[in-house]
């Protein structure tokens, strides 16, 4: 941070005044809570179309000359639109809220299509479409962690307050990077904001098949049968459970091999 500049928490202590018995919510909480609104919407409207009760309700697939326009499109013209803005005319106060929640209505459409840009194919009621659902909860958290403002880099440059706020993230970064390798990557980018979760996926065993695993379990049997017993069908089946109850189930017609898919966190 630079001496003098504003930080996120003392923006939050602006936003969050309470003048009159109102309470203003800062730019975060206006970004996050559009995120989640748009999702849950969006959630629901494709679920009807694909059950086909959106059509008395004027709901339907966007198409222009033939062509199916996925809302990932409205999305990434939201956020390009948006950033422009937030750019070229660096708003404040209310307009400032105004465009954390439209930002928000944008990254919200497009991450719940974020299954697609990774298989550059549509799978959005396919099983891999459930990726979908593991982007969208890691983006909340990530958003819902910075709602109460963040400093990530605290004092002077050069001074022993900035050494060490330095030396947390970088340990921090590196148990994030042992979470991947450990096969666990919603761990791994939610711990990027909250170190405490970056720590206890890198305690704890890797998955079957990781990087990790492959190369550092092959002599520990006891060690690799605890993380299969741990990363069971079960574990997979419940999570699936919980993204299904949020987002849908797939389309058995629409079902691809999930041979290879990482098991859920």
């Amino acid at each position: 941070m630079f001496p003098g500049a504003p930080t996120g928490a003392s923006l939050q202590a602006e936003e969050a005044s309470v003048g009159g018995g109102e309470v203003s919510l800062q730019p975060m909480m206006w970004l996050f809570l559009g995120i989640l609104v748009t999702f849950l919407i969006t959630r629901m409207v494709t679920r009807m179309i694909r059950s086909g009760s959106g059509g008395g309700a004027g709901l339907g697939n966007v198409t222009l000359g033939g062509n199916h326009i996925h809302h990932q499109v409205f999305g990434i013209l939201i956020i390009i639109g948006t950033g422009i803005i937030l750019v070229s005319q660096t708003p404040t106060g209310t307009a400032l809220d105004a465009a954390a929640a439209v930002f928000g209505v944008g990254v919200g459409l497009t991450v719940d299509e974020f299954a697609l840009w990774l298989n550059l194919k549509d799978v959005y009621w396919a099983r891999q479409g459930r990726q979908s659902v593991d982007a969208i909860f890691c983006v909340l958290v990530i958003t819902g962690a910075l709602v109460g403002g963040s400093s990530l880099v605290k004092g002077g440059i050069g001074s022993a307050e900035w050494w060490s706020s330095v030396a947390v993230i970088a340990i921090n970064l590196a148990l994030c990077v042992i979470c991947l390798l450990k096969g666990k990557v919603i761990t791994g980018v939610i711990g990027i904001v909250i170190g405490v979760v970056a720590l206890v996926g890198a305690i704890r065993l890797a998955k079957p098949g990781s990087w990790w695993a492959v190369r550092r379990y092959p002599g520990r049997p006891r060690r690799a049968d605890r993380a299969a017993r741990r990363y069971d069908q079960r574990r997979l089946e419940r999570w699936n459970w919980l993204r299904d109850l949020v987002a849908g189930a797939p389309s058995p017609e629409a079902q691809p091999d999930a041979a290879g898919l990482p098991p859920a966190e």
